[in-house]
Order: C-alpha cells, then structure tokens, then sequence
C-alpha cells in the first residue's frame, strides 16, 4: 500500500509561514512545531522573504511536519512558484539535528529591494512564537 500522500516531511519556515494560523487557513496542518536555526544562512527580506548564503550568519525559524500535497498546496497553490524546495540541516532549541526542506526563492532580491509592511509582520509574528529576531 503506498503511503506516500501521508508520509510526513520536515520543513523549515522563516517568513509568515512561520505562523501556525496562516498554514491553517491554507488548509494546512502544522504539527510538531520546533523553533530551530540554520548557520550559514541569513534572512533577507525583498517583497517577501528569503535566506541567503553567508558562512557567518544564521537564520532561526521553525519547523514543521507536513506532506508533500500541504507544500505544494503552500507554495504552487498559493502563487508563489519562484521559491524552490531545497535541503539543508536545521538545529533545534534542543540541540537535535534535523535534515528539512526548505523553500529559498531561486534570485535574491535586488539590492534596495524592500517590504517594511511584510518585515512589521514578520517581526510580530517571530515575538509572538518566541523565534529569535534576526
């Protein structure tokens, strides 16, 4: 019997996504939420946000478990096609290491680029949930 519509997945959220309100009024349920870091990483906030390479830095958010159909459903479903899954290891409050998928968009914003209602949000919603501002 294949499972596969069921099988769970970590992943890694940085942005709005971070927020368990916003998954479920996309029809998507967020379980096993941990707050975790990823070192070589750092948020950069164009009109929305992504994590870009820096050996020096490191980005915290939270991860959740979730299928294959709730990230298609968060990324294809929601428009927002140019972020593309990719995986890196994530480190939790706990110090316990975990292999995520996390969705980068695929072009950096361009310098100047900015969304200070989307960084206002962003801020709220990393206090709200305890995630350490960037």
């Amino acid at each position: 019997m294949d499972n596969s519509e069921h099988r769970l997945h970590e992943v890694f959220f940085y942005g709005l996504y971070m927020d368990p309100e916003i998954l479920t009024s996309k029809e998507v349920t967020p379980r096993n939420p941990r707050i975790a870091t990823v070192k070589g990483y750092k948020l950069r906030i164009g009109k929305l946000a992504t994590l870009l390479r820096d050996e020096n830095s490191k980005a915290s958010g939270i991860i959740y478990s979730l299928t294959h159909d709730e990230i298609d459903k968060l990324y294809n479903g929601s428009g927002l096609l140019a972020y593309v899954p990719e995986s890196l290891t994530a480190t939790t409050k706990d110090n316990a290491t975990l292999s995520v998928l996390c969705c980068n968009l695929r072009v950096p914003p361009a310098t100047g680029e900015n969304n200070p209602e989307y960084l206002e949000k962003l801020t709220a919603c990393m206090k709200k949930y305890n995630v350490p501002i960037f």
